[in-house]
């Protein structure tokens, strides 16, 4: 179940291109305790939210030890278990814990990494609808690889939190 619209606003992060990681102009926003996840199944409510504003391809993991991107999709990831210490924007980013409830929206080339997780760290993973997720390490051919491929990303029509009429469709087109 998500928070009222009126309770909860984005908070907004931007990360310069590191030469690596080319991260993007338009924000990656933080939605915190966006998800009231009080029931025995934080997963599956964070899928649910997902699924109903048209986030899909969902996964349940851990957020990878290693600095890393997606050059052909945006990616959101909700919070459903224990807490993490992720570096987002690349080595000289920002780094920003997450707690259950947590919702981080990451516009295609951003640069994350976790650097700490308690033991029973857990995040769901999703997209809109579109290419697939791909990983992108920090090289060289890479970087300039994701340079051409990530303005050819479609905008999102929908927030993973609130659907269409929240505020990702125009925060982004700004």
């Amino acid at each position: 179940m998500s928070l009222a619209r009126d309770q909860i606003k984005p908070l907004l992060h931007r990360f310069d291109d590191d030469g690596l990681i080319p991260n993007n102009p338009m924000p990656l926003l933080l939605y915190k305790r966006a998800v009231d996840i009080a029931g025995g199944h934080p997963e599956q409510a964070i899928e649910d939210l997902f699924e109903a504003n048209g986030w899909g391809e969902h996964w349940r993991n851990g957020i990878y030890d290693y600095q890393h991107y997606h050059a052909t999709v945006h990616e959101a990831l909700g919070v459903a278990r224990g807490r993490a210490l992720v570096l987002f924007g690349g080595e000289q980013g920002e780094a920003i814990e997450l707690r259950p409830g947590d919702i981080a929206v990451l516009p295609a080339g951003t640069g994350h990494k976790c650097v700490f997780a308690s033991h029973d760290f857990r995040v769901v993973g999703a997209y809109p609808p579109g290419a697939t997720m791909q990983v992108t390490r920090p090289t060289p051919d890479n970087y300039r690889s994701a340079l051409k491929t990530i303005p050819e990303v479609p905008l999102p029509e929908t927030d993973p939190v609130f659907g269409k009429d929240g505020p990702l469709p125009t925060l982004w087109r700004k």
